[in-house]
């Protein structure tokens, strides 16, 4: 049985259940669907909703309604190195300085060592929810049901003071291209073989999960004549392979960014408690939610070149490593939710 159909199977059972207790506690109870109507706000971990709620039955209530994430912003900081790889297939950290001076000398723009990335929530959910009071006194409620909206449910995209060093990044990769195929990049005019020296320049995020740096062998024979070559893995001083690392490069409109997804339908598994806010006045209930809505495993962190931060690459450091492990630690998100409602008949 797949984590779905199991989530649904165990939502199934807590409402059958709590239908069955209601039934229990009074056999004679009269039938009572949508005889009135509340509309209530919710404020918590899911953001500002907005609902309407009916009874269906003595001891069950349908609720209904939407709810958004306030907007806020987080800033986060990346490095821009530059990374090449000496004659033997080994990662070296050139000076980033000296990129960026060559690169300014030429065009007379610089790029900067570091790009700030604006980090926001974009969460907003539809949700259907059932209540089942169990207890007479109908102040306690186990509640089934989904949310569903957008799979994105945050993103992360550079700081618009920082456009023109991800264009100078750009600029120095496309230079560095020419450098290595050895086309002229104006009127006959290469560039050296200095431009070679230091590699290209990306923001360094961490490793591969499964890339290694290889090497090419070149076989002579006992005449020292050339037998041919082939590519092997660096190995680390204990024997072990390389990690590739991974390095993110501006996209064609020189921008750079991430979205987090989860899946569109989310179960809702979870309980509350309930009373009046007013006393000796029926017309306000306040109340309060707490349960797990489930968005289907570890959340993907997609980079703009297609890279999932999730899943692809490991040992990612800094503040950005403590974001990503965060992220990927929230299986299921975890819902407290406070109720106010009002009675309209």
């Amino acid at each position: 049985m797949t984590t779905s159909k199991k989530i649904i199977a165990v939502l199934m059972t807590a409402v059958t259940l709590g239908t069955t207790a209601m039934q229990a506690q009074n056999n004679k109870a009269v039938f009572e669907a949508f005889n009135h109507l509340d509309v209530g706000v919710t404020l918590g971990s899911t953001g500002l909703g907005i609902d309407i709620a009916s009874p269906f039955g003595k001891y069950v209530q349908v609720r209904t309604g939407f709810e958004i994430m306030p907007h806020f912003e987080k800033s986060l900081h990346f490095d821009i190195q530059s990374f090449g790889y000496n004659d033997n297939g080994e990662l070296q950290t050139s000076d980033f300085d000296i990129m960026a001076d060559r690169l300014e000398a030429l065009t007379n723009y610089r790029a900067r060592p570091s790009v700030e990335m604006i980090g926001k929530p974009t969460l907003w959910n539809y949700k259907l929810l059932v209540d089942v009071f169990p207890f007479r006194n109908k102040h306690w409620h186990l509640t089934a049901g989904f949310h569903w909206g957008p799979s994105q449910i945050g993103e992360a995209v550079n700081a618009l003071s920082d456009a023109p060093s991800l264009v100078a990044v750009n600029i120095y990769n496309k230079l560095y291209d020419k450098a290595e195929s050895g086309d002229a990049i104006y009127n006959g005019f290469a560039l050296g073989a200095e431009w070679l020296e230091n590699g290209r320049m990306g923001i360094q995020l961490g490793e591969y999960a499964d890339r290694y740096v290889m090497k090419t062998v070149v076989e002579y024979d006992e005449y020292g004549d050339f037998i041919g070559s082939h590519e092997e893995y660096v190995l680390d001083a204990n024997g072990n392979k390389i990690h590739e690392p991974y390095r993110m490069e501006p996209d064609n409109n020189c921008t750079v960014s991430a979205k987090v997804k989860v899946n569109s339908f989310k179960p809702y598994l979870g309980f509350g408690y309930g009373g009046r806010l007013l006393k000796n006045d029926d017309r306000y209930n306040i109340s309060f939610d707490a349960g797990l809505m489930f968005w289907g495993g570890t959340p993907d962190i997609i980079t703009h070149d297609g890279t999932n931060l999730s899943k692809d690459v490991i040992n990612i450091g800094g503040k950005v490593g403590d974001y990503v492990d965060l992220i990927k630690g929230v299986k299921a998100f975890p819902v407290l939710n406070l109720r106010i409602t009002r009675r309209l008949f």
